[in-house]
């Protein structure tokens, strides 16, 4: 028996399947102090609590970035744990400011699947969602994922590739 979840592999998908990642993450002012000494930013709304009331928002907003990759690291043990590439994202949009003390979660949707001409893996498309404490959508996008097959032998899903 293995201590660990081997995660998905390409014949677990569906189309239309929505996978609930897990462990809704809070972000703090820690993380942002962190985050801009390791990639300062160069925009004002990101960096000053004044500017951002000028524009209207009760404080300085989480960097657009460091949602996505909050985001996108809660999808990792759901969608690429079998991942032999990474091939591309698409339709990336930020949808409602983060603010310190924001609790995000993901939720990702198949919407294409394809079996590579070896056979040996597939190509598996989600959108996937962040959303805060509220269910507000923060974030928004589509990745393709090259995921190995579990048997070579399985059979191939009918092949949906989403129009991006």
């Amino acid at each position: 028996m293995s201590k660990t979840d081997p995660g998905r592999f390409f014949e677990d998908y569906r189309v239309g399947q929505v996978i609930r990642h897990a462990a809704p993450r809070t972000l703090a002012e820690g993380e942002r102090a962190l985050y801009h000494a390791l990639y300062p930013s160069r925009h004002a709304l990101y960096s000053s609590d004044d500017f951002a009331a000028g524009c209207g928002l009760e404080g300085s907003p989480l960097n657009d970035l460091i949602v996505f990759h909050v985001i996108f690291g809660k999808t990792v043990p759901d969608i690429s744990v079998n991942a032999v590439a990474n091939l591309g994202y698409a339709q990336g949009r930020w949808l409602n400011p983060v603010m310190p003390g924001d609790t995000l979660r993901a939720e990702s949707e198949v919407i294409g699947l394809r079996q590579t001409s070896n056979g040996t893996s597939g190509v598996v498309w989600v959108r996937t969602r962040g959303l805060n404490q509220m269910g507000e959508p923060v974030l928004d996008y589509v990745r393709w994922v090259m995921v190995r097959k579990r048997a070579p032998d399985a059979p191939a899903p009918d092949t949906v590739v989403p129009d991006l």
